[in-house]
């Protein structure tokens, strides 16, 4: 362009280089954008920053002139077009970095400017009916004149608009062809599935900033490993209505959120009088009486919290405890009832006679090897997985979905899966092959459970645990009916598969539970998600 001169890289930002240019016709260093994905769908996102900043003019926002857009044609290495955006370079530092210098937390009155600010500038943008959808740290400037030192009067700006979006009638209608955007520990969750978003997605990310500033601590880091709720107010102490507002800014539903920036502006002005009234009097009556509030509200907040935190965990203790016995109930009977229609439909109905001579001539036909033992013992071990799986789908107990036809389907696959393996090891009705119907039958019966994360996970911890369980059982010299079992189809048997089918639903159902009360939230916790 014959105006535009490079000084350096600043690096990478979503689909565009960064750079540091020279601005001969103003004479000022400025900020240089170009586009490198050659999408559609990049470009639309590129040209609409483009507009956005354009068009507003904001001491919070960077300023790009009417014609800080601009496209070029260039030929090398093939005939394309290069999309750039010129705007304003801020000088300073984000509030990313500048958090990394606080590991505690930032003063309180620093983080209620910034807030004060960031409010600002939403207000701005909301009025112009313009959502910005991606508010953190990293994306918020301080104008400061030295790098090292932050006094609280630096100007707030708002930085990259490239999924900003315009909004009418109050919300932003969402279609499929729309890009998802959103930033881990930060985007609201109606914008993390997709949904329609309004001004409360900013509301949302701005209130989980801002306690990330105020607690030294990422947002995921503060999340309830179950409930995905934020835990914050114990590693900061602040003014109880400031924490009630952000408390009420980061609720999942939206109706619960504030409504628009009027009411946020009002509320923080109201939490800011009482600061600037405590310093027009005495600096040591002030120091005494701030120090003497926090110490007692910190003990309040200490005694309370521990309180909360031993109620909060014997009632979740007491709440696992009883959904595991409900579970442990219903898997029971669902194996119980399984196995007994299991047993009449084999040993007391033509099926048993049909599905036993077919199985006795087409396996020894496929594997010359095979002895079959007991071909009508695998209806019994179908019918009896199936009931095995709708006992836990009807418990509910580990957050899985309610997916009846699926839960069937694989408790018939897996267990009648597991006998055939059993027909395979040697010597018949061994340890060994009981072992192995356990680690494949619970392993699939699981993965059809329609639980709703970690399904790997959930099926390993299961599979192996009810194994292992049942391997210390035989090795204790406990005894264990194992499989096949006799051709006799008197009630003395059906005792026994209502024995070994009940005691295996049973320890499916506890160790479902160990994994779900404690395995995965530790899961969680450490970041695997």
């Amino acid at each position: 362009m014959n105006r535009y001169y490079p000084l350096r890289a600043l690096g990478s930002g979503g689909f565009a280089q960064i750079y540091t240019v020279w601005d001969t016709k103003t004479q000022t260093e400025k900020v240089l954008k170009v586009l490198v994905e050659n999408s559609p769908k990049a470009l639309e996102l590129f040209q609409q920053e483009a507009q956005v900043l354009s068009n507003i003019s904001h001491p919070g926002v960077p300023k790009v002139e009417t014609d800080g857009f601009f496209q070029i044609n260039l030929t090398n290495p093939k005939q394309h077009q290069l999309a750039c955006l010129v705007m304003e370079k801020i000088y300073g530092q984000n509030l990313e970095e500048i958090r990394k210098n606080f590991p505690q937390g930032c003063p309180e009155n620093l983080v209620m400017n910034w807030f004060t600010q960031a409010i600002n500038i939403l207000q701005e943008l909301h009025k112009r009916q313009i959502i910005h959808r991606d508010i953190k740290p990293s994306n918020l400037m301080l104008r400061t004149s030295s790098p090292h030192q932050v006094t609280g009067e630096e100007q707030i700006v708002l930085i990259d608009f490239g999924g900003a979006k315009q909004f009418n009638g109050g919300i932003l209608q969402v279609n499929n062809s729309s890009t998802r955007l959103f930033s881990a520990g930060y985007s609201p969750p109606e914008q993390m599935v997709g949904s329609n978003v309004g001004p409360a997605a900013d509301f949302y990310a701005l209130g989980r900033t801002i306690i990330e500033l105020l607690t030294g601590k990422h947002p995921q880091e503060l999340e309830d490993a179950i409930t995905g709720e934020l835990k914050w107010r114990s590693y900061c102490d602040i003014n109880l209505q400031l924490a009630d507002l952000l408390d009420e800014m980061i609720q999942t539903d939206v109706r619960s959120r504030p409504a628009h920036t009027a009411i946020i502006q009002k509320r923080l002005s109201k939490i800011s009088y009482p600061i600037l009234q405590r310093k027009s009097q005495s600096r040591l009556f002030n120091q005494f009486k701030t120090n003497l509030i926090r110490s007692i509200t910190k003990f309040t907040q200490a005694v309370g919290n521990t309180i909360l935190f031993i109620i909060q965990t014997i009632f979740q203790f007491l709440l696992a405890c009883f959904s595991t016995i409900w579970a442990i109930v219903l898997v029971w009977l669902g194996a119980t009832i399984g196995t007994l229609i299991g047993f009449l439909l084999a040993y007391h109905s033509k099926l048993g006679a049909l599905v036993g001579e077919f199985l006795t001539i087409q396996l020894p036909a496929l594997t010359p090897s095979l002895q079959i033992n007991d071909p009508k013992a695998v209806i019994v071990c179908s019918v009896a997985g199936l009931g095995t799986a709708w006992g836990i789908t009807i418990s509910g107990s580990f957050g899985q979905k309610r997916r009846f036809l699926l839960a069937a389907s694989m408790g018939v696959i897996s267990y009648s899966l597991g006998w055939l393996i059993c027909q395979l090891i040697t010597p018949a009705n061994s340890p060994e092959g009981l072992i192995a119907w356990i680690l494949i039958a619970v392993s699939l019966l699981t993965l059809g459970l329609g639980l709703r994360t970690h399904y790997i996970a959930y099926a390993f911890i299961t599979a192996f645990g009810t194994a292992n369980i049942v391997a210390a059982l035989i090795h204790l010299g406990i005894e264990i009916p194992l499989l096949p079992f006799s051709h006799d189809p008197g009630f003395v048997n059906l005792f026994k598969y209502i024995a070994f089918f009940g005691f295996i639903g049973i320890l499916i159902s506890v160790c479902l539970a160990f994994s779900y009360y404690f395995i995965l939230p530790c899961l969680r916790w450490l970041g695997w998600r």
